[in-house]
């Protein structure tokens, strides 16, 4: 049995150590080619423990982490996810940001990943945040490292109501295992609203051209 435990603030502490773990298996795979360190890792996560209203969702089996999916207030987020909403003409205290979800290969495809959406967005739901979002990188189809087997998860994401928005993107770089150097690379943000009155819309008004 996998059980599925929300968790905020100090009572993500002790698992630090395992989600960092997680997080460099799962980054190491395509799209991301990530090639982290435990430490980096752990004082990123410390991020999570340490905001107010921040969550940290683990899928345990027999007690072992083998899922972690995190989420933040983005007025608590970095600055890099923060601009593209800034520019966008958002209200910040307005959207929730997903950090990311990590699951074990051998864990996949039992729902695991539905189940961190849907304790997310009751997290956010509960705050009174009436938009989540989420970053994903972008790798041209034709990329060498991309397995012959690999599926996007655009059909998960639209299934979940999330939408892309090709004009909110941010720029981050990090150490790559195709790369000696740091690479810069391209996140596009998809967001969902929960139902509201079309007067209460949290997305910004159209720009008149």
């Amino acid at each position: 049995m996998i059980e599925i435990r929300r968790l905020t603030g100090p009572a993500i502490l002790p698992h630090l150590s395992d989600i960092a773990r997680l997080r460099i298996r799962v980054f190491r795979e395509f799209p991301y080619l990530y090639d982290g360190s435990v430490e980096y890792e752990q004082s990123y996560l410390e991020s999570y423990a340490s905001a107010t209203r921040g969550v940290c969702v683990l899928a345990l089996d027999d007690g072992v982490v083998v899922g972690a999916s995190t989420g933040l207030p983005l007025e608590e987020a970095d600055e890099a996810f923060q601009q593209p909403f800034l520019d966008g003409g958002f209200e910040l205290a307005s959207v929730f940001y997903f950090g990311e979800s990590v699951l074990e290969k051998s864990h996949r495809g039992q729902g695991i990943g539905h189940r961190f959406f849907d304790e997310r967005e009751t997290h956010a739901a509960q705050l009174g945040f009436p938009i989540t979002t989420f970053c994903a990188v972008e790798r041209p189809d034709d990329h060498p490292l991309k397995p012959a087997d690999y599926r996007s998860n655009e059909a998960f994401w639209a299934k979940r109501g999330y939408v892309l928005r090709p004009e909110l993107r941010a720029r981050l770089s990090w150490q790559q295992v195709d790369s000696p150097d740091e690479v810069s690379n391209l996140l596009v943000f998809r967001t969902r609203a929960r139902e509201l009155s079309p007067s209460a819309s949290p997305f910004p008004p159209p720009t008149r051209q």
